[in-house]
């Protein structure tokens, strides 16, 4: 059977524009039928990258595969500590806190500023000191606290950034805000605007890949975090899973041979082969990538997925849990197989970080299940040569309150949210090692240097992998999008 459609070949926007037009003699019906049938060609449109597409016929899963600059990164990592973890017990030293414990948090401090409604009808609001020590670490000189050891042995190899603000107040919206770019739930994710832009540098796993710890309590997260949004489905990230099958539905069923799937498959696209020219929807070229991917993948995934084979001395490195699948530790050392491997991003998520109350035991808990973890998966790219062009970042969605949600004990505490500031790390991927970026007041509620805008840092993050963020957009629904919206500014200080 004759065909245009080659399912081992992606579909280029060329051909779909050529023997589109070629086949019409409607003109201005034609091009507002196109609209309808590939967005994408017309949100590209005028553009340089949209030029290079029609000209070049290269996959709209590609399209800025020649980069805006020169990437100083090549994948990403983004180990998300959902909940909100507190910046004044792990990163951000003020022992100011401690001298002021029980005190009224000054008026001159606040400004006024608005609080979540666990806390703003508390007739007092009292300064909390941090139970835990500090001390600088490195030739940097960074301060770590007593919670993380692990982590301090490396912060050398981190950039901190301790003037991190954010506009939402409540997890949801800030949870979404920080990986979307949008407080409102149907924007495209970190890594989906990543796959739209950059394409794959693997063609046997997917681009975007997905990995949450498993039996956590806390904020639930939603699998919007890691969607398309309003790009195509084909961009939206995998969710890896501990258990028999990684992802979803990877087997064969009962009785279907990996030959006989093969055979089902090829029958298939022939079928969408005859489909696609009589409609030339790009929806059925979508499906037949994903449908061979799937195929790949049932042979990739298990690979990968299998950590046996990784040597004593790397499980001892990531600690006692990286034997257990689905835990932090081995979801790390997954992603650091999977980065090996060019998966372009790679994100896991740890939740548990919200405590409003108990923040002492809370928070012990949740920093000895990601610190070794954490710092082994910085060591391990670094002894493998894969630091230099991999980002790493490490960070929640917003910080916590220097005064005391709730009551004031002798050894405990609890923190409301606080999006006025926050710190988060990151390493390798053309960062500044050994360095530490804004100023907070001594209660660590109000920056005083250096602010970083959650659009400041995803706007950064795409540089280092050689993106423009102003230039990555789709068109949708009559306006151009993009994943910083109108804003954001690159962080020139930590640029290596």
């Amino acid at each position: 059977m004759s065909t245009n459609l080659d399912p081992s070949r992606p579909l280029g926007l060329e051909l779909t524009r050529r023997h589109f037009f070629g086949r019409s003699s409607l003109g201005l019906g034609t091009a507002a039928l196109a609209s309808v049938f590939a967005p994408e060609i017309l949100a590209n449109e005028g553009t340089t990258a949209g030029n290079a597409i029609v000209s070049s016929g290269l996959s709209p899963r590609a399209h800025l595969k020649a980069f805006h600059h020169a990437p100083k990164a090549k994948r990403i990592v983004y180990l998300f500590m959902s909940g909100g973890p507190s910046q004044m017990e792990l990163f951000d030293y003020k022992p100011q806190l401690n001298i002021d414990h029980g005190r009224e948090l000054p008026d001159s401090i606040r400004q006024g500023q608005r609080l979540t409604g666990m806390s703003g009808n508390q007739a007092s609001l009292p300064i909390a000191g941090s139970k835990f020590s500090f001390a600088q670490h490195g030739q940097s000189g960074a301060w770590v606290s007593e919670l993380l050891p692990h982590t301090a042995k490396i912060a050398d190899d981190l950039c901190f950034i301790k003037s991190m603000h954010t506009e939402a107040i409540n997890h949801d919206p800030a949870i979404t805000f920080i990986q979307t770019g949008s407080q409102i739930a149907g924007r495209p994710s970190l890594g989906s605007w990543l796959d739209y832009g950059l394409g794959t540098s693997n063609d046997n796993l997917p681009s975007f890949c997905v990995l949450v710890t498993k039996d956590k309590g806390g904020q639930p997260l939603y699998s919007r975090l890691w969607g398309s949004g309003f790009l195509p489905a084909e961009h939206q990230g995998v969710q890896f899973r501990a258990g028999a099958d990684p992802v979803l539905y990877l087997s064969n069923p009962a009785g279907v041979t990996r030959a006989s799937r093969r055979r089902m498959l090829d029958r298939l696209n022939e079928l969408h082969a005859e489909e696609y020219a009589k409609r030339l929807d790009p929806l059925i070229e979508a499906r037949v990538a994903q449908s061979e991917m799937a195929f790949r993948m049932q042979a990739s995934v298990p690979e990968v997925a299998d950590l046996s084979s990784e040597p004593q001395h790397v499980l001892d490195l990531y600690g006692p849990d990286a034997s257990r699948p689905g835990t932090f530790a081995a979801n790390c050392l997954l992603a650091r197989r999977l980065l090996e491997r060019d998966v372009r991003c790679v994100q896991l998520f740890h939740k548990g970080w919200d405590q409003h109350g108990g923040l002492p035991g809370g928070i012990t808990k949740q920093c000895s299940e990601v610190d070794q973890a954490s710092a082994a998966l910085v060591t391990d790219l670094k002894n493998r040569g894969l630091l230099e062009d991999t980002l790493v970042v490490w960070g929640g969605e917003f910080g916590r309150t220097a005064y005391c949600q709730g009551k004031l004990a002798v050894d405990n505490y609890g923190r409301d949210h606080h999006p006025r500031c926050f710190t988060t790390w990151l390493a390798g991927g053309g960062v500044k090692p050994g360095v530490s970026l804004g100023t907070t007041d001594e209660y660590s509620y109000n920056i005083v240097a250096d602010p970083v805008h959650v659009h400041d840092l995803n706007a950064t993050l795409l540089h280092l992998l050689g993106i423009d963020h102003e230039r990555l957009t789709f068109k949708y629904q009559g306006r151009r999008f993009r994943l910083t919206d109108v804003e954001g500014e690159l962080v020139e200080g930590i640029l290596a």
